[in-house]
């Protein structure tokens, strides 16, 4: 009995020795809880809290070295956010592809800055003593903002949101096919070419039909007249060419008649000139033989004079003078018929 006593002092003993130690050793080896961060994830569905309010972002990626260095001192710029009256977040540039469309993000890491709702993008080094200093002394006061299209919260860049997110699930898919399937690459983007096809051109039947069906149709009697109208106006516009065309031939048929008739007056003005020469010979002639008749009838008597005269024949002089008249007026007689040949 007594064995069996002291056998149970010994091991309530021993479980006391153990349960002291195990309180001892407790406070020493228990880890420190970790401190909650400051830093709040901005995603698709909260990112409008940046738009009341003044906030810092960072756009990173999990893979980006110069991001990772950058973690501590962002966490350390985001505890001080209360003293500096500043909401600090942070963006996954892999798991929240819209937002980057939404802010075009480029280069990682990527800094912004809010101020109610006026975004300007921060290009300093992402330390904390620049940071603080950045707010502090409202160096962003002398950033250009970004407005119009480029601006977050404008139509355009929530398009291109859009599209990165829709890229940002092409990725995905392309991931799951490649690396969880175990699909060759090549398969995948086989199968992205022909889905990109069929979907082009379900979107253009789409639109094909949308068109048809907002289209109105004009009704028969104002098609008809329409066609018409235009018949109307081809046949116009014809007429008025043939009217020109006329015009021109009528134009061209007169300037040919007046330079004619300008011909003919000009010759008819040198054959005037030529009868006013021949009359004047002639007369010079006339008077010549009359001077020769006056001087053989005072060399004459007067009764051998009426006598003789029958029988004397016509001088020379006077032939000569006939014939040269005959000649002139022949070439003259020839110029007068050539204008009417012509105009005929």
């Amino acid at each position: 009995m007594a064995g069996g006593r002291w056998g149970q002092l010994l091991t309530a003993l021993l479980a006391a020795h153990v349960v002291a130690a195990a309180a001892e050793a407790g406070p020493e080896q228990a880890a420190p809880p970790e401190e909650q961060s400051r830093v709040l994830p901005m995603t698709a569905s909260n990112w409008t809290l940046v738009m009341e309010g003044e906030w810092m972002l960072k756009f990173y990626a999990p893979w980006c070295p110069s991001c990772q260095q950058t973690d501590s001192e962002w966490e350390t710029f985001a505890k001080n956010g209360d003293i500096l009256q500043i909401s600090v977040g942070k963006v996954d540039v892999i798991q929240e592809p819209g937002l980057s469309g939404r802010f075009f993000v480029t280069t990682l890491p990527a800094f912004f800055h809010a101020k109610d709702g006026v975004f300007r993008r921060y290009r300093g080094p992402g330390v904390y003593e620049d940071l603080q200093n950045y707010i502090l002394e409202k160096k962003w006061q002398s950033v250009e903002p970004l407005t119009g299209w480029k601006s977050p919260a404008s139509l355009t860049m929530s398009g291109m949101a859009g599209l990165f997110s829709i890229s940002g699930k092409i990725w995905h898919l392309h991931n799951y096919f490649t690396v969880t399937l175990g699909i060759p690459a090549w398969c995948s983007y086989v199968f992205f070419v022909i889905a990109t096809l069929i979907f082009g051109l379900f979107m253009g039947l789409v639109l094909v039909v949308i068109s048809e069906c907002f289209s109105v149709p004009l009704p028969r009697h104002l098609s008809e007249g329409s066609e018409q109208n235009q018949r109307s106006e081809e046949a116009q516009r014809a007429e008025q060419l043939q009217d020109a065309e006329e015009e021109k031939d009528d134009s061209n048929e007169e300037e040919n008649k007046d330079s004619l008739i300008d011909d003919d007056e000009e010759k008819e003005d040198v054959g005037d000139e030529d009868e006013v020469e021949e009359e004047e010979e002639e007369d010079s002639l006339a008077v010549g033989v009359d001077e020769e008749r006056n001087d053989t009838q005072e060399d004459v008597g007067p009764d051998e004079t009426e006598e003789a005269a029958p029988e004397q024949p016509p001088s020379a002089g006077t032939e000569v003078a006939g014939d040269t008249l005959r000649q002139r007026k022949s070439p003259s007689a020839d110029r007068d018929h050539q204008p009417n040949e012509s105009i005929s």
